[in-house]
C-alpha cells in the first residue's frame, strides 16, 4: 500500500476491530447480524481475516522495533509477546470454564458451554489443569491463542526471510501447509481432543500477511498492464464462492477442513483480500475508518478485546439459547447483538484510561 505508515495503521486498526466484532456475533448462535457476516456468503470466515491481519500487524510492529531500536531488541520483544499470548490463553481458558460452570449451575446447557472440559476438570482436576497449562486442552474459544503464541515464537526467524528471501519463506510455508493434515496428530493434545486450528496449516495465512507488509506484491501486480486480469479473477472467484455458499451448500462442511485450512477456504480468502486491497488503495477504507473511529479503537486493543469477547459471546449465546430455546428470534437476536457489541466497545473504551496511566508511568520511570 502506497499510503504512509500512519494511514496504513488507521486502516489496519479498522479491519482488526471489525473482525473482532464479527467474531463476537458469529459465536452467538441466535445472532441476526451473523446471518450477514463473511461466513454467510463465503467459504471462509472471520478467522482467516484475523490470522492474515495478525501477520500484517506483526510485520508492522517488528519493522517499527527494528527501525527504532535493533533487530535483537525486536527478537526479544516477540519472545515476550509469545509469553503474553500464552498468559492470555490461560485467562481465556479460565473464562470459558468459569462461564460454562456458572451456566450449568443455572441450568443452562447451551450448545457452546464447555461441558466436556468441566466434566474432565471435576473428575481429574490435576490432569485437566496440566493439560490446559501444556495446551493439550483448549476450552472452546481459547483455541486460537496457542497457535498465535507459536507464531510469535517464529517471528524472529520469519521476518528477516520475508524482507530478504520472500520466495524461500513462501515456498517453505506452502510445503508446511500441504503437509499439515498429516502432522495434525503430532500436536500435543489430550485424549479425544484436537486443536481447533492446526498451526502448521494456518501459518500460511500468517505468512501471507507478513509478506503483504514486507513486499509490495499488490502494487507490482496491479501496476502491470495485465494486472486487471488478477482483479477480474478475484472477483469471479468471490462470486462463484458466494453462489456455492448461498445456493448449493446445504450443510456445514466437515470441521477438519477449517482445522487444516482447506485449499478452497484459502483461495476464497485470497480473492477477498485482493479485492479489499483495491478498496484500501482507493482510499475508501480510510474514509470509513475515520468515520467510525470506535471500530479502530477495538482493533487497537486487539488481545484484550479478543479475550473479553470470548466471555461476552459465550454468556450472550448461552442466555439467548435459554430464552429462545434454540429457535431463531429476531427481536431477541438483535438485542443480543447490540448487547455483545456494546459490551465489547465498553471494554475497549474502558481500557483507554488505564493504558494512558501506564504509559505515563513508563515515561516517568524511563
Amino acid at each position: 500500500m502506497q499510503a504512509s505508515a500512519s494511514s496504513r495503521l488507521v486502516e489496519l486498526d479498522f479491519f482488526r476491530g471489525l473482525v473482532l466484532l464479527v467474531i463476537v456475533v458469529d459465536h452467538i448462535g441466535g445472532s441476526i447480524l451473523s446471518r450477514f457476516t463473511l461466513h454467510a456468503y463465503a467459504l471462509c470466515d472471520a478467522a482467516e481475516v484475523f490470522v492474515f491481519l495478525g501477520g500484517y500487524a506483526t510485520a508492522v510492529a517488528y519493522g517499527s522495533l527494528v527501525a527504532r531500536h535493533t533487530e535483537s531488541a525486536a527478537r526479544r520483544r516477540f519472545l515476550r509477546r509469545a509469553f503474553e499470548i500464552y498468559r492470555a490463553f490461560l485467562v481465556t481458558a479460565a473464562l470459558m470454564l468459569v462461564v460454562s460452570a456458572v451456566m450449568l449451575m443455572l441450568g443452562i446447557d447451551a450448545p457452546n458451554v464447555t461441558t466436556a472440559d468441566i466434566e474432565e476438570l471435576a473428575a481429574t482436576p490435576l490432569r485437566a489443569l496440566a493439560d490446559i497449562l501444556l495446551m493439550r486442552r483448549q476450552p472452546y474459544l481459547a483455541g486460537v491463542l496457542p497457535m498465535y503464541a507459536l507464531f510469535a515464537l517464529a517471528v524472529p526467524a520469519m521476518l528477516p526471510l520475508a524482507r530478504r528471501r520472500p520466495v524461500v519463506l513462501l515456498v517453505g510455508s506452502i510445503v508446511l501447509w500441504a503437509a499439515a493434515p498429516f502432522a495434525a496428530d503430532w500436536l500435543p493434545h489430550a485424549e479425544d481432543v484436537q486443536w481447533d486450528f492446526n498451526p502448521l496449516a494456518w501459518q500460511l495465512l500468517f505468512v501471507l500477511g507478513v509478506l503483504a507488509k514486507c513486499q509490495p506484491i499488490y502494487q507490482r501486480v496491479s501496476a502491470h498492464r495485465l494486472g486487471w486480469l488478477v482483479t477480474v479473477a478475484a472477483g469471479v472467484a468471490f462470486v462463484i464462492a458466494a453462489w456455492y455458499r448461498l445456493g448449493i451448500e446445504a450443510a456445514p462442511p466437515d470441521g477438519s477442513l477449517k482445522q487444516n485450512l482447506a485449499w478452497f477456504r484459502l483461495g476464497n480468502f485470497v480473492a477477498i483480500a485482493w479485492l479489499a486491497a483495491g478498496l484500501v488503495e482507493s482510499g475508501w477504507v480510510k474514509k470509513v475508518a475515520r468515520a467510525l473511529p470506535w471500530i479502530g479503537l477495538v482493533g487497537r486493543k486487539g488481545l484484550l478485546c479478543f479475550v473479553c469477547g470470548t466471555a461476552i459471546s459465550l454468556v450472550v449465546d448461552s442466555l439467548l439459547f435459554k430464552f429462545t430455546e434454540g429457535y431463531l428470534n429476531y427481536p431477541l437476536g438483535l438485542a443480543a447483538d447490540a448487547i455483545a457489541i456494546g459490551a465489547l466497545l465498553l471494554v475497549a473504551k474502558g481500557s483507554e484510561p488505564i493504558t494512558r496511566v501506564l504509559a505515563v508511568r513508563v515515561k516517568t520511570t524511563a
